[in-house]
């Protein structure tokens, strides 16, 4: 009695509307819907794929489903996907498809925007360069000049100073040599004027 308590329980879970879960008909199909679970049992009706319906119960490789139409019977348990057929999801896909080549397109835009910015900023800074290493150049060759000329003037000075003291030393040997002439030369012009005593 309990066995047959607990079984009948079972059977009206598994008939029970709110135990009915929704699947869809695979995509890749045309099937007929049975009275019964089984292709020997009576057609009543087709589904096309991709249907939403409901799954009432399971039986033997058949399960009893109900369609849009509120017809209910079997179809073969290979052709349910738990998966919404591509009539459902090609729209959803097709959106967001166009979201992301609308985003694909705003980056490009904004990647060519950045691009054409960086050139531009490359250009300039390849002039600056080019400006800059110019300027240097010129500069070297500047400072070579006054590096050059002030290799001239230090030897201008230092022969200058040598000139210089040269012309110091032979004005002070003239002078020397003139005063030690008028040393020795002028007693011997002037008259001694000494008187001459005589004892």
């Amino acid at each position: 009695m309990m066995h047959k308590a607990t079984l009948l329980l079972v059977l009206v879970y598994l008939i029970s509307p709110a135990n009915a879960a929704t699947r869809y008909v695979s995509d890749d199909l045309f099937t007929y819907i049975h009275s019964g679970p089984g292709t020997k049992y009576k057609i009543v009706g087709s589904i096309n794929s991709g249907e939403r319906i409901n799954v009432i119960k399971t039986n033997a490789g058949f399960t009893q489903i109900k369609d849009s139409k509120g017809r209910n019977g079997w179809i073969n348990s290979k052709y349910i996907s738990r998966q919404p057929g591509l009539k459902e999801r090609l729209p959803k896909l097709e959106t967001k498809l166009a979201e992301l080549n609308s985003q694909l397109n705003t980056a490009k835009d904004e990647a060519n925007k950045d691009k054409s910015s960086l050139e531009k900023n490359l250009d300039s800074y390849k002039n600056q360069v080019n400006e800059l290493q110019n300027v240097n150049s010129k500069l070297n060759e500047e400072l070579q000049e006054v590096q050059t000329l002030n290799r001239s003037l230090n030897a201008k000075l230092d022969t200058q100073k040598n000139d210089l003291l040269m012309r110091w030393f032979t004005y002070g040997g003239m002078v020397a040599g003139g005063g030690l002439l008028i040393g020795l030369i002028l007693p011997s012009l002037i008259p001694s004027r000494r008187k001459k005593t005589r004892w």
